[in-house]
């Protein structure tokens, strides 16, 4: 068969496994000249990266790569054989997405291909094995969702040796979750050390801009009218005196000075985190609840989580600990939005001073008139309320968008947030100023 593709080797990093059918369907599928993702296998120890893209490719690693792509039989056309890692690497990428050829291809065995990582942990902790020595690290995460996802592994996460095996990240902390009811006792302890390495790991990266933004916040939300020089907010100051500005000398003077104030330690906001826990939202739990205990360890800020389905939970004391935090919810069941919202109404004592935080994809299986109301009223009330459709960097997610335009139409605009975004988000609705709301066109 003769082909006429473009040349697979302007990009090098991740390897993919699967018919062109595939590419629409799986996140890291993609055709060869897209930068983005990577169709070919990671050079080895040896190789040189910049070397390899700067030296011509022959005709010969062209077949070898668009072999590795394609994964073998008679339909792929380049009639190139693999051996020693390459082999090995094509076995793996076999044992996960072989199943979707639906030609009757032969894999390098001469056996008809189907996918499979057979029924005992151990195997699946040896495949696990294997990925992490041939491809990066952020490959690993993307073929171990597709093999929960597409080979039903979700109960072998249920063995220690497995979870000991796994590379974790964000996904499997939300699929250990949802399997906590069922998880025996002597693979909770295994699972707990899992979802705290990644807890400590988003901590890492999120805590610190998250503190100093927000106190900044913080102190410029206290406005004093006798500042010092050093703490005079120019830009506040010269559009309150415009009245007083004079042509004929091209300046401003000002009657009255607005400046920041430095936030006590007694100046406090309040927060409340109300979150969503059906199985859709799962990072966006894991996130809520890092940047929870963030909120909670500074003392000018009083924070509250409540998590809900059809009932409602309040985990604010178990915030000084986001793994626990976490294992007290229960990914899944229904979802009562208006149950939840008038719980975190109930506990608001000074509605001037607090924000509510609504993390929801809005499909409400409650009483939709009265959730509105519950909003309006906060809002009234002087209540600085923020609708996330979701919290995690996983684009654009599924809503109910006649709720979301209900809710903006009460001037609460609902849309998506990544963990980098939300520190701005939250300085913003403290210092009561417009939200940073993302290119709503841009999370479609």
């Amino acid at each position: 068969m003769t082909t006429t593709t473009p040349d697979p080797t302007a990009t090098t990093t991740v390897a993919t496994h699967a018919t062109p059918t595939t590419h629409a369907t799986h996140a890291t599928h993609a055709t060869p000249t897209t930068p983005t993702t990577h169709a070919t296998p990671a050079p080895g120890p040896a190789e040189d990266p910049a070397a390899a893209s700067a030296a011509p490719t022959s005709e010969a690693e062209r077949l070898r790569r668009w072999r590795l792509v394609l994964g073998g039989g008679g339909a792929d056309g380049t009639g190139c054989a693999l051996s020693g890692r390459d082999a090995a690497m094509d076995g793996a990428l076999a044992s996960l997405y072989g199943r979707e050829t639906g030609r009757g291809g032969k894999g390098a065995d001469g056996g008809r291909r189907s996918a499979g990582l057979g029924a005992s942990a151990p195997g699946v902790a040896r495949w696990l094995g294997d990925i992490r020595t041939y491809f990066p690290s952020s490959v690993v995460q993307v073929m171990q969702r597709d093999a929960i996802d597409r080979l039903g592994l979700s109960a072998l996460l249920l063995e220690p040796e497995m979870l000991e095996a796994v590379e974790a990240d964000v996904h499997l902390v939300g699929t250990l979750l949802s399997l906590n009811k069922v998880m025996p006792e002597t693979t909770k302890e295994t699972a707990r050390a899992v979802v705290r390495k990644v807890v400590e790991q988003l901590e890492k990266k999120l805590a610190q801009r998250t503190r100093a933004t927000l106190t900044g916040a913080l102190d410029r939300s206290a406005r004093i009218s006798r500042p010092r020089h050093r703490d005079i907010d120019w830009d506040r100051t010269i559009r309150a005196n415009l009245k007083n500005y004079l042509p004929e000398y091209r300046t401003v003077v000002p009657e009255r000075l607005i400046g920041y104030g430095r936030a006590a330690q007694s100046v406090k906001k309040d927060v409340v985190l109300c979150i969503d826990q059906s199985g859709s939202m799962a990072a966006s739990v894991v996130y809520a609840s890092v940047f929870g205990a963030v909120l909670a360890s500074m003392r000018t800020l009083d924070t509250r989580l409540v998590v809900f389905d059809t009932s409602v939970v309040d985990l604010t004391d178990q915030l000084d600990d986001p793994v626990d935090v976490l294992f007290g919810t229960q990914l899944g069941g229904g979802t009562d939005i208006n149950r939840a919202l008038a719980y975190c109404q109930s506990r608001i004592t000074r509605p001037a001073d607090t924000v509510v935080v609504l993390i929801s994809d809005l499909y409400e299986g409650g009483i939709r008139d009265e959730m509105l109301k519950r909003v309006a009223a906060m809002k009234a009330s002087g209540v600085q309320f923020v609708t996330l459709l979701a919290l995690s960097d996983e684009g654009a997610p599924a809503y109910d968008r006649e709720h979301a335009a209900a809710l903006a139409a009460l001037g609460a605009p609902a849309f998506a947030c990544t963990p980098d975004l939300f520190p701005d988000v939250m300085a913003a609705a403290i210092e009561k100023r417009p939200l940073p709301i993302p290119d709503m066109a841009e999370q479609r």
